[in-house]
C-alpha cells in the first residue's frame, strides 16, 4: 500500500466515527449530511497538515477539488447523489493516489457486499429491527453511504496492518 501505517493511524480514529455515521445515516435517511462531509474534510485538513509533508498535503487538497468537480458533473448527469459526491470529495485526500486501483476493487467488492446484504435484509424479519428506515422503500435506489463510508474505514484499517 502507498498509505503510510502512521498516516493510517492517525486518521482512523477520527475518521471511523464518520464513517458509521454515513453509513448509518443514508441507510435511514438516505441521505449524507452536509455536517458530516465537512468534518470529514475539516479531519484531513487540520490532521493531515501534522502528517504529511506539505508537498503532499497540497497534491491531496488538489485531489479533493478534482474529485469534487468529477462528483458535481456526474450528479447534474443524475448517476450519483450530491451527498456521495461530496463524501467522496472529502474522502479523496485520505486515500494515497498510488492506492487508487486497491481503493476501487476494495469499493466494488465493498458495494457488491452491501447491496447484496441490504436486499437480503429488506425481505427478512430482520428488517424489523428498524422497520422506519427510508432505503428500505427506495425501489432501485441504494444507500451509497453505506458502501463509501465502509470502503473508506476498511482502506484506513487496512492501512494500519499493510501500509508502507
Amino acid at each position: 500500500m502507498a498509505l503510510t501505517t502512521s498516516e493510517a493511524w492517525w486518521f482512523l480514529p477520527f475518521v471511523l466515527p464518520i464513517c458509521f455515521y454515513v453509513a448509518f445515516t443514508d441507510l435511514r435517511e438516505m441521505r449524507i449530511t452536509n455536517q458530516a462531509v465537512l468534518v470529514l474534510a475539516g479531519i484531513f485538513l487540520i490532521v493531515g497538515l501534522f502528517v504529511l509533508p506539505l508537498p503532499v498535503y497540497g497534491a491531496r487538497v488538489l485531489q479533493m477539488i478534482v474529485v469534487l468537480i468529477i462528483g458535481i458533473l456526474l450528479n447534474a448527469g443524475g448517476a450519483i447523489g450530491a451527498g456521495d459526491a461530496k463524501f467522496a470529495a472529502a474522502a479523496a485526500p485520505l486515500i494515497a493516489p498510488g492506492d487508487l486501483r486497491l481503493l476501487l476493487a476494495l469499493f466494488a467488492a465493498n458495494l457488491l457486499a452491501a447491496f447484496v446484504t441490504h436486499r437480503l435484509v429488506k425481505y427478512t424479519p430482520l428488517r424489523q429491527i428498524a422497520p422506519n428506515w427510508q432505503s428500505w422503500d427506495m425501489g432501485w435506489k441504494f444507500p451509497m453511504g453505506l458502501s463509501l463510508g465502509g470502503t473508506l474505514a476498511l482502506y484506513l484499517i487496512l492501512g494500519t496492518q499493510f501500509g508502507s
